[in-house]
């Protein structure tokens, strides 16, 4: 018996691939399901504790990941998902990651029959490139004039925020502040930078408010002066204070003498750059932050409010831009460029107290750029931080419109009616390919099944009766989860950009390709 030779296997290595593969799917299914629960208006908010104790609460799906701690390397690769599509479309972060967390558990089942991975990471593929077909066909075009069109689908993204009571107010605002910013007949793009949310505690959500020119949280440093008509506004790139000596030198003084005139100097030379920038006619100061000394000496103060120059201090470098878009002046590096040409010229500058703190407003530009701020306000940190997510999701949903002028209705509607075309499209093929289909058509109905699931309805009946109505051709029938029923969503005024669902079928099928590809996990050398 001891001597009987063991039979060779022809492949050793045979289970590995196989158990990789599993690990894989199984660690990025447990992030989809994390969050799936956070899907739809009805959906739950998460509570996100870091690391050095303060408190997230949000239910927006690349917030939860970004927060999240992830360690599995498959699993990172859906938070990247979330990431690319927060990116890409703004919206649908969550459902994204949960239709790769359907479709690979549609995977799975293949894998178990026997069905090569690459046969399947094709087939997903051709089916992801009808399933944008589908929807493209079932999409109504919209234009940027209609106005209306552009509220409904601001509203539905707002409705499953924390702060979906406020949509009413935020979302005309978010319109509006879009189309501020661009030209609606030529532009393809938005530039969200030209949209600045500025976030100040106090009051509640229903405060918000859209200004069109600048708005600063910074102190005024010139207290005294707190309204400015007919400004002229210049923008310092250089301090109001005394020059330093270099690190290495030091100046020796042996009497009092010397020190008085080293203070005279100081006084001397910091009159005369105020009264440089008097004799330019500017009105209004804003003085960039500075690292190396103080942008702003308290002679300085003194000088400027004499002179009846309202003073901002620590603007700062990544605003400049804005800044200069925003009220036409230019950033100025040293004195001797301070001329009447550099600056930037408004109606009206004024300190505007907001609950336990003061805002500084700039409104009426002269030559107004195609800009606009936000002014966002909030009861507690946790609520201004949800707000300001929330506007940025409803800020991109109409960007994608812009990009892309189509709606489609929401509600699960068109997941179920691509769904059903794709079984469809599965009888008209062949071999292991239409197998693999009819499993991308099933998995599509995670999205119904789960905002059913999320609004406390019976997710079979639901799905059943979903199925029931497209299969009679009701192409815009969706869950309606206020009522709890299956109705036209489009009379819901349910609608979502074209491009997010295109985005998610585009963005989850090439993750799961990537996912269904890898065969083995290995450990980098140490650099």
């Amino acid at each position: 018996m001891e001597n009987k030779a063991r039979p060779k296997k022809a492949f050793q290595n045979r289970e590995k691939p196989t158990a990789c593969r599993e690990s894989n799917i199984a660690a990025a299914k447990a992030v989809a399901d994390a969050i799936r629960t956070s899907l739809g208006p009805k959906g739950m908010d998460k509570m996100i504790q870091g690391s050095g104790g303060d408190v997230t609460i949000t239910n927006d799906g690349a917030t939860i990941l970004k927060e999240m701690q992830v360690l599995h390397p498959a699993a990172k690769m859906l938070v990247e998902l979330s990431k690319a599509q927060d990116i890409e479309a703004g919206d649908g972060t969550t459902t994204v990651v949960v239709l790769a967390g359907s479709l690979l558990n549609g995977a799975q089942k293949l894998l178990d029959k026997g069905v090569h991975p690459t046969t399947i990471s094709e087939s997903f593929q051709q089916a992801a490139a009808k399933a944008v077909e589908i929807l493209s066909d079932m999409a109504t075009s919209v234009e940027l004039t209609d106005r209306e069109s552009l509220l409904k689908s601001a509203t539905t993204a707002l409705n499953s925020k924390v702060v979906s009571q406020f949509s009413p107010l935020l979302a005309p605002m978010c319109v509006d502040a879009i189309l501020k910013v661009i030209d609606p007949d030529r532009s393809t793009n938005v530039d969200l930078r030209d949209v600045k949310v500025v976030k100040k505690l106090g009051g509640t959500v229903e405060d918000t408010a859209m200004v069109e020119g600048l708005v600063f949280t910074q102190k005024v440093a010139t207290p005294t002066i707190t309204r400015v008509e007919k400004a002229h506004i210049g923008l310092i790139q250089f301090q109001l204070s005394p020059p330093k000596t270099d690190m290495e030198n030091q100046v020796v003084i042996s009497d009092y003498t010397q020190m008085d005139r080293i203070v005279q100097q100081e006084r001397q030379y910091i009159l005369e750059l105020c009264k440089a920038i008097k004799k330019a006619g500017c009105n209004v100061l804003l003085v960039q932050k500075s690292i190396l000394r103080d942008a702003l000496s308290d002679l300085a103060v003194h000088f400027l409010t004499k002179l009846k120059i309202l003073t901002i201090k620590d603007v700062e470098r990544d605003e400049i831009e804005f800044i200069c878009k925003s009220v036409g002046c230019k950033p100025i590096a040293s004195v001797d460029h301070f001329t009447p040409e550099m600056l930037g010229h408004a109606e009206l500058v004024e300190t505007a107290a907001t609950g336990d703190g003061k805002v500084v407003k700039i409104t009426g530009p002269a030559t107004p750029g195609r800009t606009v701020t936000l002014l966002v306000r909030g009861s507690n940190k946790l609520v201004l931080e949800e707000a300001e997510r929330s506007i940025h999701d409803a800020l991109c949903v109409i960007r994608c419109l812009v990009k892309k002028r189509a709606v489609i209705a929401g509600g699960g509607a068109p997941e179920i009616e691509v769904s059903q075309k794709l079984m469809e499209y599965a009888h008209t093929l062949t071999g292991m390919e239409s197998y693999c289909v009819r499993a991308f058509a099933e998995a599509l109905e995670v999205i119904p099944c789960t905002l059913a699931e999320n609004a406390g309805l019976s997710p079979i009946s639901t799905v059943t009766e979903l199925r029931n109505r497209h299969a009679k051709g009701e192409k815009t029938a969706g869950i309606n989860v206020r009522k709890g029923t299956i109705t036209n969503i489009l009379e819901e005024n349910v609608v979502q950009p074209l491009l997010v669902s295109t985005s998610a079928f585009e963005l989850a099928t090439e993750t799961v390709r990537s996912i269904l590809k890898i065969d083995d996990i290995l450990n980098a050398q140490r650099v």
